[in-house]
């Protein structure tokens, strides 16, 4: 494998794996029900991918990545209830045509910001571009201020914050405490079907590795190399002539990008969108993921993602008093026992042992080649 290649010969192997096991594996050994909770999963591996690349490559612990999530997925739900809104649907409202919970906190119109979404077009631009904006907008506000490490984190906690108490407070425009629910159709075509469950499943795993090859990219390239450099010697990349800051904010923007793209899939895997995705918890979760895969590889993430979510419903289910204790130990157990997580634990200690294990042999030679014993 050449230096400059996009991926090691490990990376391909791990990218293989993981296309067997969401295109062939999950699909023949789940059922509808379970393969869709697998979908949602595959959604926040989106954010994990993201705090892959901004911590583990550059060093920018966000504890408020579920921000990003949730801008992105209350774009995605604004456009769908905008559709489940229509005078038909709502006829019997004081007010048809516009959304059930804006009707039942006495509004009389739709509001001027909420009229773009009538859009598709417009709202998968807005997917992406809301999330990336108000990076931007904290990036330029904190990296040019040089702001970074454990402030930096607090700051995007108290991000999500804000964030949370501004939907839940504004019922009447955002759907309040219960979020963006009864979303029923994307141009016509139900979502709530198993068809489309499953589609959605396979679009899902699509964008991802779409994703994930785009990481990959930036990973591999100068603009990689340099994150790098800024995570461990961040002055000396200062020194040397580079504006720190912009790279800093681009990384964050990209990240976020991601996440919103997550938030969406989300919202048409699952049928809704509410503040509880969007806050301090899910952030941290989100974080979670990352650490537990590896934050230092984009695909250790995404089966951080995977592993994290599934035990957190299969423990759940079974001791559901006890599963966040379970998550806080599982995370101090990453940062005391594998650093890297389990991407660490692959390319430390089970990758070199594969490798020496199937290490092929000196073929053996041919009768020609043998000596003949002396007569």
């Amino acid at each position: 494998m050449k230096a400059n290649a996009l991926f090691t010969r490990s990376e391909m192997i791990g990218f293989a794996i993981l296309a067997c096991v969401i295109f062939l594996l999950l699909p023949a050994v789940l059922d509808t029900f379970r393969l869709n909770l697998f979908g949602k999963y595959l959604t926040y591996s989106f954010v994990a991918i993201g705090l892959a690349l901004c911590w583990g490559a550059g060093g920018i612990l966000s504890l408020g990545q579920g921000v990003f999530f949730g801008l992105g997925g209350y774009c995605m739900a604004m456009f769908l209830k905008l559709e489940a809104s229509t005078p038909e649907n709502t006829a019997i409202q004081s007010t048809p045509g516009i959304p059930d919970f804006m009707d039942w906190n006495q509004l009389t119109a739709l509001p001027w910001w909420w009229e773009p979404f009538h859009s598709l077009t417009f709202a998968l631009f807005a997917v992406v571009a809301v999330p990336v904006v108000f990076a931007f907008i904290i990036g330029v506000a904190m990296f040019r201020r040089r702001v970074g490490g454990v402030y930096f984190a607090i700051i995007t906690q108290a991000f999500a914050a804000i964030l949370t108490i501004l939907i839940i407070g504004q019922q009447g425009f955002t759907g309040g405490v219960n979020g963006i629910t009864d979303l029923r159709t994307l141009l016509g075509w139900d979502i709530r079907t198993d068809e489309a469950k499953e589609t959605l499943y396979y679009v899902n795993g699509i964008l991802l590795f779409a994703v994930l090859f785009a990481a990959q990219f930036v990973r591999r390239s100068k603009l990689g190399r340099l994150l790098i450099a800024m995570r461990d010697q961040e002055d000396r990349v200062r020194f040397s002539g580079y504006d720190v800051a912009s790279f800093k904010i681009f990384i964050f923007c990209l990240g976020a990008g991601f996440a919103g793209i997550g938030g969406a899939m989300f919202t048409l895997q699952v049928g809704f969108m509410s503040p509880t995705l969007v806050g301090i918890v899910p952030s941290i979760e989100m974080v979670i993921f990352c650490a537990v895969g590896g934050r230092l590889s984009i695909l250790g993430a995404v089966y951080g993602a995977l592993l994290v979510n599934w035990a957190k419903t299969t423990f759940s289910e079974s001791f559901p008093e006890l599963w966040l204790f379970g998550l806080g130990g599982l995370f101090i157990a990453v940062v005391m026992a594998f650093p890297n997580g389990l991407a660490g634990i692959w390319v430390e200690k089970i990758e070199p042992r594969l490798l020496k294990a199937f290490k092929k042999s000196p073929a053996p030679a041919s009768p020609a080649q043998q000596s003949t014993p002396a007569e």
